[in-house]
């Protein structure tokens, strides 16, 4: 049963950290790579297509905090494992961190792009009369979406490792219940 519960959790996590990996792609191709500078009288005003890539950008930003919060809380909230015997394992302490650090970069880098792009399609005036209407670097959100999916194949390695510590922790229970038995069978 807890096996099943595992298996269905790691799928779920996947599927949303591929969802948000898929969206920060779908962002990226969406993009439209500049605006149309259209020359007023001292001015250039902007003239950028009807995109959907903002929208994208917010569902994988949304998507990959969902993974990092059910990857994050379902390490942290294993009632069989204490805390201190999880965060003393120094592969899971290592990947832990990691996978904070990677996550947090891929949704700080992904709003970053997409507040910037916000702010080219809400700023259309401009007095410099050689702008030339530019909008988000390109690959921004395509680089957020691969450090999106790298955040969710770490936090499935986490969850294999949790596994990994979960059965060397029941295992040295066993042991030491053995090894008790056989103490008070031997006359000890």
């Amino acid at each position: 049963m807890a096996s099943s519960a595992h298996t269905k959790f790691v799928l779920y996590l996947t599927l949303t950290g591929l969802l948000s990996f898929v969206f920060g792609i779908v962002a990226e191709h969406k993009k439209p790579p500049f605006g149309t500078p259209i020359q007023g009288t001292g001015v250039v005003v902007c003239s950028f297509p009807k995109d959907l890539s903002i929208g994208f950008a917010f569902l994988s930003i949304l998507l990959a905090i969902k993974t990092s919060v059910l990857g994050a809380s379902s390490v942290l909230s294993a009632k069989d494992i204490p805390r201190k015997a999880l965060f003393g394992y120094r592969l899971f302490f290592i990947f832990y961190h990691l996978a904070i650090g990677v996550a947090c970069s891929g949704v700080g880098m992904m709003l970053w792009t997409t507040v910037t792009e916000i702010f080219h399609h809400l700023r259309k005036v401009h007095h410099n009369l050689e702008y030339t209407c530019p909008t988000a670097k390109t690959g921004m959100f395509g680089g957020a979406a691969f450090l999106h999916l790298d955040a969710m194949l770490l936090w499935v390695v986490i969850s294999m490792i949790v596994s990994n510590v979960r059965e060397d922790l029941h295992r040295t229970d066993e042991d030491e219940s053995e090894s008790q038995g056989n103490r008070v069978d031997d006359g000890y």
